[in-house]
């Protein structure tokens, strides 16, 4: 389980990169985009390349990237 928390973080911190809303977003937001932007991915494209801790990082990846541009669209659209 802590293996889970530490790899959906990287992943969270790497689709903040991508979208350059890491710096805005804390740590609890960055792990819960990688879990959950994890599960979007593999549940889109499926769990092929590397894999750590159970998820497959390219579409974790990816699915991430999707989670934080939909969160931060809709939550942006309030400031």
């Amino acid at each position: 389980m802590l293996w889970s928390i530490i790899i959906g973080a990287l992943i969270g911190v790497i689709a903040g990169a991508i979208t350059k809303q890491g710096n805005s977003m804390g740590w609890i937001a960055n792990i819960l985009a990688g879990l959950v932007g994890s599960a979007v991915g593999q549940a889109l494209l499926g769990t092929w390349g590397p894999s750590l801790a159970g998820m497959a990082l390219i579409p974790s990846i990816i699915g991430a990237v999707i989670v934080v541009a939909v969160v931060s669209f809709f939550l942006g659209r309030n400031k």
